[in-house]
């Protein structure tokens, strides 16, 4: 490989005669190789050969925009492999595409489009079968009740920490009353005390 990237050439098995070659090499990987010279595991002369121009490509996760361009040639390109007609994604399902976590990056995306094809019985995959593919569970949605509380609970705890159990200044940035501040201390069962001697 070294003279391969060094001098463009190559010796074949069992002759004492190099042969020219014009190639290019394009090498990728997930790995950090600098990390990887630190620590021994990679060849420091291989890296600096083939460390000649650097593109780093995120993760999908990262440039959502190109999900469904991907989607959708993937979805062209498996139809054909298994002797399907053409299909595509409904738009609740493209969206669904779009917005998952995908942590396995491009080759989960592939996959879940590869189950979707195989599975659908329809010319358009519906969100079902999306949902079927990554394995989906959505998150309870909190009544308005709810997230609203929440949100009360949380704000009086980060009030708490920042003004160290001071109820007269947490009252104070809250813009409520002393007796009205201690009123929700209590509806969310908090002691400022308690926060007094976290910080201590």
């Amino acid at each position: 490989m070294l003279r391969v990237l060094e001098q463009h050439e190559v010796r074949p098995v069992g002759t004492t005669r190099t042969v020219p070659v014009d190639v290019r090499i394009i090498a990728a990987t997930h790995h950090d190789l600098t990390d990887k010279v630190t620590q021994g595991l990679f060849r420091e002369d291989l890296f600096y050969r083939l460390n000649v121009i650097t593109l780093e490509l995120p993760p999908i996760a990262q440039r959502r925009e190109d999900i469904s361009l991907l989607a959708d040639h993937f979805c062209l390109m498996l139809a054909n492999k298994h002797g399907k007609p053409p299909q595509r994604f409904a738009p609740d399902a493209m969206e669904l595409l779009v917005s998952a976590p995908w942590p396995g990056n491009v080759r989960q995306l592939l996959n879940v489009v590869e189950q979707c094809v195989v599975l659908s019985t329809t010319p358009l995959i519906s969100r079902n079968l999306v949902e079927r593919a990554l394995q989906y569970k959505p998150e309870r949605l909190l009544s308005l009740s709810e997230a609203r509380n929440q949100f009360e609970h949380d704000y009086l705890v980060r009030l708490l920490h920042l003004t160290e159990g001071n109820v007269a200044l947490a009252a104070r940035l809250s813009d409520r009353n002393r007796s009205e501040f201690y009123k929700l201390l209590r509806r969310h069962l908090l002691e400022p005390a308690l926060f007094r001697a976290w910080v201590e």
